[in-house]
Parts: structure tokens; C-alpha cells; sequence
């Protein structure tokens, strides 16, 4: 298995990935929806998107956002996607996408912090993240205003 940083050619492979993430969370299937998404990320640059391929099939990706923390005056990134695909869960595959992760947010970016955040249900990733270092936050509330409501 390998870990590179998607171009446009990956396009198929992680758009595949995206809309079953997106399934997973109870999204309705929409493959055209998340080829479109996910290609506007890469050519806007709005995202960093890792993927790990084992031989020529996409398993799992990880897509990160950029922003700031104004109090360090450093850049931070939110970790907002992190999957695996079903037949490859339990090989590692996550493990390898938090580390890249990291190893980007840390050595190519000289970034603050790296941030996530997963379903409350969803137990796995959580003793993945905790046994990663992650934390989970006890000192700020987070709330969101849905604008499309």
C-alpha cells in the first residue's frame, strides 16, 4: 500500500472514496455530486486530499482544510474527512492517513494544530484518534449556524 497527495487524475478513486464517506454519514449516494465536489477542491487548492492505494484500488483518503488560529498567529488545518473503505479496515490504512497528516500539517506547513471531529457513535475512529494523540475538547463549546435552513 501507498500514500500520495491526489491530483485530478485520482479523481475517480477518491470521488468513489468521498461518496461512500458520504454514505456512511447517511447521505444519499450521489457519485456525479462528489466527483464534482471533490474536483473542485483539488483545482481551486482549497483542500489536501491524501489517498492510500493499495495495487491499483483507492482504500481510503483523508482531505484537510486549511485555517488560522488567531491567538498563536499560525496556520492550523481541520481534518475534515478521514474513510476506509470497508474491505480494507483493520490493515492500517487509517493509521497511515492521521500520520500523513500529520507529518504534512507538522514539516510542510509549520502548522499550529491539526483538528477533527467524528459522530459521536463512532467508537473506532474515536480509540483511533485518542490513541493518536488527539484529545477531545473539554474547554470550548462549537456551534454552527446551518445557512441553508
Amino acid at each position: 500500500m501507498k500514500i500520495v497527495q491526489a491530483t485530478i487524475e485520482d479523481l475517480e478513486g477518491v470521488s468513489n472514496l468521498f461518496n461512500s464517506y458520504r454514505m456512511f454519514y447517511q447521505q444519499e449516494s450521489d457519485l456525479e455530486g462528489a466527483k464534482s465536489y471533490i474536483k473542485e477542491r483539488i483545482e481551486r487548492k482549497e483542500s489536501v486530499i491524501f489517498v492510500v492505494k493499495d495495487r491499483q484500488n483507492y482504500v481510503g483518503f483523508t482531505q484537510l482544510y486549511p485555517t488560522f488560529s488567531s491567538i498563536s498567529m499560525k496556520r492550523a488545518w481541520i481534518l475534515n474527512d478521514l474513510y476506509v473503505d470497508e474491505e480494507a479496515r483493520n490493515k492500517g490504512v487509517g493509521q497511515m492517513l492521521l500520520q500523513k497528516a500529520k507529518e504534512y500539517a507538522m514539516e510542510e506547513t509549520g502548522a499550529k494544530s491539526l483538528s477533527l471531529s467524528t459522530a459521536p457513535d463512532n467508537d473506532t475512529a474515536q480509540r483511533l484518534y485518542e490513541k493518536n494523540g488527539y484529545k477531545r475538547d473539554t474547554q470550548f463549546f462549537h456551534y454552527e449556524l446551518d445557512l441553508t435552513e
